[in-house]
């Protein structure tokens, strides 16, 4: 059956996302990975790169006559990124190689409402807008990461209280012009890893779980669809109701056995200690023999919410980012066994891979810049209303 036509926005998307994944290209097998001609191609890189968008750098030939250009994501791009915690805001503007140049990070109340969480934005808002005026920044995409937030952004967000509608509103009046995408906080970091994370097991369709303050998953499909990225509900599935109390309302629910707070409860030791740099808690805590098994029985229930999500919706791959992945083989084994107990298959059914990625937290605002960075490629540095010829 013959490709369908695409437009012209998709297909300056499909490069810029493929730069974006790959960290740069030569012609050729970037052609052959866009679906285009070399022709074609070069009309468009002629267009993105007077545009400011990518950049040709010399590098050694990958064969002996073969180019000396890479095609490359251009690092003079400025996007912004918002990123918002149970502890803190975190802003900062970056390039699209991930590379931060602006950070700031102002800490939340401890008993957070929407209108001490707005008020934080507010500043963060207003330092953003001071920094890149005296730099004479234009910023080309601002992306924003809220930790609970529905697929529609406008979902209450049962984590921290916030008003999305409110916050865009701010940022339409201090950054007029400026696009602005928000996203749940498990799909930046899914787009994080994707992006730029080496050797990134999965370039196909896949699930990423995070298990942090929350847990969370997203669908991670062809970057190219307009539902590329899919937040989904996991961590609170319900094992009994006699379980601890999570913080949505209900009992037993998965993410009250395994976040961070409530591995800390488990491990008898302060949430900050979890959140060290370099995570060495793996190392410095002693597990008895009963938490230990405690933390299997918490792994495997982790396993079997992955597993039961399987079922839903079979795909090729599973990558695990957060504290899990910090453990060794023998506790990693525990959620394998959960997924696999699944009584439609699980892991098994779907002949699924798994794999365990470091965990993204803590490197705030990464993961909004990232989603950022993704959001630009998507439109194809094309702004909302720009018409598109085929």
């Amino acid at each position: 059956m013959p490709e369908q036509p695409r437009s012209r926005r998709q297909t300056r998307a499909a490069i810029l996302t493929h730069l974006l994944q790959s960290g740069g290209s030569f012609r050729p097998p970037l052609a052959k990975a866009v679906r285009l001609s070399e022709a074609s191609l070069s009309r468009i890189l002629f267009d993105l790169k007077a545009e400011g968008l990518i950049e040709e750098v010399r590098r050694p030939a990958p064969y002996v006559g073969g180019p000396t250009a890479l095609v490359a994501l251009d690092g003079s791009v400025a996007l912004a990124a918002f990123e918002l915690s149970t502890q803190r805001l975190s802003v900062g503007v970056g390039s699209l190689s991930g590379e931060l140049h602006y950070t700031e990070r102002v800490p939340l109340p401890k008993t957070p409402t929407a209108e001490s969480v707005g008020r934080v934005f507010r500043e963060a808002m207003t330092s953003l807008r001071d920094w890149t005026r005296r730099r004479r920044i234009t910023l080309a995409q601002i992306g924003v990461s809220i930790p609970g937030l529905g697929r529609l952004s406008v979902s209450g967000n049962p984590i921290i209280p916030c008003d999305v509608g409110r916050i865009r509103d701010m940022l339409d009046g201090m950054f007029a012009g400026v696009p602005a995408e928000f996203t749940n906080s498990v799909v930046a970091h899914a787009t994080f890893h994707r992006c730029r994370t080496e050797n990134y097991p999965f370039s196909t369709t896949h699930l990423f779980v995070l298990v942090s303050h929350g847990v969370a998953g997203a669908w991670m499909d062809d970057p190219g669809e307009a539902d590329a990225l899919q937040p989904i509900e996991l961590g609170h599935m319900v094992f009994g109701p006699e379980g601890p109390r999570c913080r949505c309302g209900h009992h037993g629910c998965v993410e009250a056995y395994t976040s961070l707070t409530a591995l800390a409860e488990l491990l008898g030791v302060a949430e900050a200690e979890l959140l060290q740099p370099g995570s060495e808690w793996v190392n410095a805590i002693p597990l008895p023999s009963r938490v230990r098994q405690e933390l299997h029985r918490r792994l495997f229930r982790l396993g079997l919410a992955i597993g039961n999500t399987l079922n839903v919706k079979p795909c090729g791959g599973v990558a695990i980012s957060g504290w899990p992945s910090l453990l060794g083989d023998d506790d990693r084994q525990a959620v394998i066994d959960g997924i696999d107990a699944c009584l439609l298959g699980g892991r098994t059914l779907a002949q699924t891979s798994l794999a365990f990625v470091p965990p993204s937290t803590g490197n705030d605002p990464q993961a909004a810049l990232a989603f950022a960075c993704f959001c630009l490629a998507r439109s194809g540095g094309m702004p909302a209303a720009s018409t598109e010829a085929a």
